[in-house]
């Protein structure tokens, strides 16, 4: 992997702004080459900081009808539920473009954390047989175009946490967690395998709840003692790390 591209910001809206004309760019890219764009969300902040795309010139310029949506991380509860990532991009992003309903992958709702992880692995599986999804002729994992990721501010990724064995899973596509250590407890995720088969991955990383995080990542540290999940991000594509002033201030 080429060394990532770290982008720093004054302020948040700045990184809404960058952020925007980067996806934008992207989608172009990959809507000429393949003919769709396959994009993995995430919760957190995330949907908030790609408010810009709603807004013109992006809201009319992208062809929104061959974007396909999945879900890097998903809290195993009800759709409608304030805690569902799937609502959070409902609310504030996909309610506001013309993504056809038929190219967003929810989880299925009503199966417990286990099922609910293998169905969907399952669902990515029936993709890649019928071409839908492309693949990593590295790994054999399915390659999503672009990977939206935040941080936590314990250095967490997707829903894998610093110190829960799913971050070694090396087979399974999504896994499944019953122990978050914040609420809700029950989760599936994308494990580092399939992160780490993606063409593009955006590392969107803003407020001063990140900056210790942000400084063991990405200072000259990096490389002491147990590594955080974060750096365990190591795509086969571009990894471009976004980030404001706050996020960057234990860096020096």
């Amino acid at each position: 992997m080429a060394p990532p591209n770290v982008l720093k910001f004054e302020t948040e809206e700045h990184v809404a702004v960058a952020l925007a004309n980067y996806i934008a760019d992207l989608s172009a890219r990959f809507i000429a080459a393949n003919g769709s764009f396959s994009v993995v969300l995430s919760g957190g902040t995330l949907i908030d900081t790609m408010r810009n795309l709603v807004e013109p010139p992006y809201i009319s310029s992208i062809d929104w009808s061959k974007w396909l949506i999945f879900y890097l991380d998903e809290r195993v509860v009800p759709l409608d539920h304030p805690d569902c990532n799937h609502k959070l991009a409902i609310d504030g992003f996909l309610s506001k473009v013309a993504i056809p309903e038929s190219n967003i992958y929810p989880i299925k709702e009503g199966l417990s954390p286990e099922e609910a992880a293998d169905e969907y692995e399952q669902r990515l599986k029936h993709l890649v047989a019928n071409k839908t999804l492309r693949t990593s002729p590295i790994t054999g994992f399915p390659k999503f175009d672009l990977m939206l990721l935040g941080m936590g501010p314990d250095g967490h990724v997707a829903s894998l946490f610093c110190w829960h064995f799913q971050r070694f899973e090396k087979e399974k596509w999504v896994t499944f967690i019953l122990d978050s250590p914040k609420p809700p407890s029950e989760r599936i995720t994308f494990t580092f395998p399939l992160i780490n088969s993606a063409s593009e991955i955006a590392m969107v990383v803003t407020g001063e709840d990140a900056a210790d995080a942000v400084k063991v990542a990405l200072g000259p540290h990096a490389s002491y003692g147990y590594p955080l999940p974060v750096q365990k991000v190591s795509p086969e594509g571009e990894l471009t790390w976004f980030l404001d002033k706050a996020a960057t201030s234990q860096l020096k």
